[in-house]
């Protein structure tokens, strides 16, 4: 099979699985809330906002809003991310936090578990990216119409053929830390996009939003919210 065969049929297995999608009955998980800032931690296989059909409808937005109904969306994590969501409790706030994602000044800290031993100890990937339309949501590396895509990572330990690293993204783009992985050669465990083989085995895709740090909306002064990894 051609290697964008093989892309096709990974997007069409992803694509099937949102069929299936049966989102953890868990309760919402507050790290903090006060009257301006939600955050949360997301569990894995839970959509961010919802997707089309009702069978979709169950997302984290949604069950925020049920607890907070001022709640607004700030940014989002993929299905099969865990980790720190922030969501606004006002429009101002709304608008303050996303000029910051937007202007790159909030910063990103992510835990994973990827394929093999990587090598050296630190280092950044710069990668352009764009989405892979024949294959989407699918993203990849191009650079003639990429994005810029940066990715800073420092392994945290090695061991039985895997590494634990910390992903720091200086950008965000799509899939950014999926796609920078894959192309290091050493895919996040789990990935139903990206990872294949042995690789592709994990129960679950082991990427998590460790922490974010940003600037309160009233006031600016600075703020962190931290969710350790469930694996």
């Amino acid at each position: 099979m051609t290697a964008r065969g093989v892309a096709f049929g990974a997007g069409l297995r992803y694509r099937a699985g949102m069929s299936d999608y049966a989102p953890p009955d868990t309760p919402l998980a507050v790290l903090h809330a006060d009257h301006e800032v939600l955050a949360v931690d997301k569990p894995a296989g839970l959509l961010s906002v919802p997707g089309k059909g009702p069978e979709l409808a169950d997302c984290l937005l949604a069950r925020v809003q049920a607890a907070f109904p001022t709640a607004l969306l700030v940014h989002r994590l993929d299905r099969d991310t865990s980790g720190v969501m922030v969501f606004a409790l006002s429009p101002h706030a709304q608008r303050h936090l996303g000029l910051q994602f937007e202007k790159r000044q909030v910063r990103k800290t992510y835990v994973a578990r990827v394929q093999g031993h990587l090598e050296p100890k630190a280092g950044s990937v710069d990668l352009p990216l764009i989405v892979d339309w024949p294959n989407r949501p699918r993203q990849k590396v191009c650079h003639e119409t990429g994005k810029a895509a940066v990715t800073d990572w420092r392994v945290q330990r090695r061991g039985a053929g895997e590494s634990r690293v910390k992903l720091m993204p200086r950008t965000g783009r799509s899939h950014q830390l999926r796609v920078h992985m894959r192309a290091l050669g050493h895919p996040i465990l789990g990935d139903p996009l990206y990872a294949e083989g042995a690789a592709a085995e994990a129960p679950r895709m082991m990427l998590h939003a460790e922490e974010l740090r940003l600037r309160h909306p009233d006031g600016g002064a600075g703020i962190r919210f931290r969710a350790t990894a469930p694996f």
